[in-house]
């Protein structure tokens, strides 16, 4: 079993910049593939970034691709998310994922992959 709580979530103006953060515990986290996801208010939650349990592979989806960066910890079970270039669209509530690296079933970009996933946090970028 693995526990995950995000962090760092708030109110930015357009153009600005939050950190996310996931704190794992439980089971050893250095051997789970990690995600972040969001979910806007009457949309379908939906890929953000992924990273590989290595660190030495990471994939975004195209809205934020050159604006986001995933990273991770291992050492400090931690998984996190920078957000630069803040839109309005990236408005959301913003979810952390984690599933054993061993899992060959749904590609990582696919919600379906994940096990286990934290409480969300709440981004909100305004005008």
């Amino acid at each position: 079993q693995v526990q995950l709580v995000e962090s760092g979530g708030g109110l930015v103006q357009a153009g600005g910049s939050l950190r996310l953060s996931c704190a794992a515990s439980g089971r050893t986290f250095s051997g789970y593939d990690m995600g972040w996801f969001r979910q806007a208010p009457g949309k379908e939650r939906e890929f953000v970034a992924c990273i590989r349990w290595t660190g030495d592979f990471s994939y975004y989806a195209d809205s934020v691709k050159g604006r986001f960066t995933i990273s991770r910890d291992s050492a400090k079970n931690t998984v996190s998310l920078q957000m630069n270039s803040l839109k309005l669209e990236d408005t959301a509530v913003y979810y952390c994922a984690a599933v054993p690296n061993s899992y060959s079933g749904y590609d990582r970009r696919d919600r379906r992959a994940y096990d286990y996933w934290g409480q969300g946090t709440q981004v909100t970028v305004s005008s």
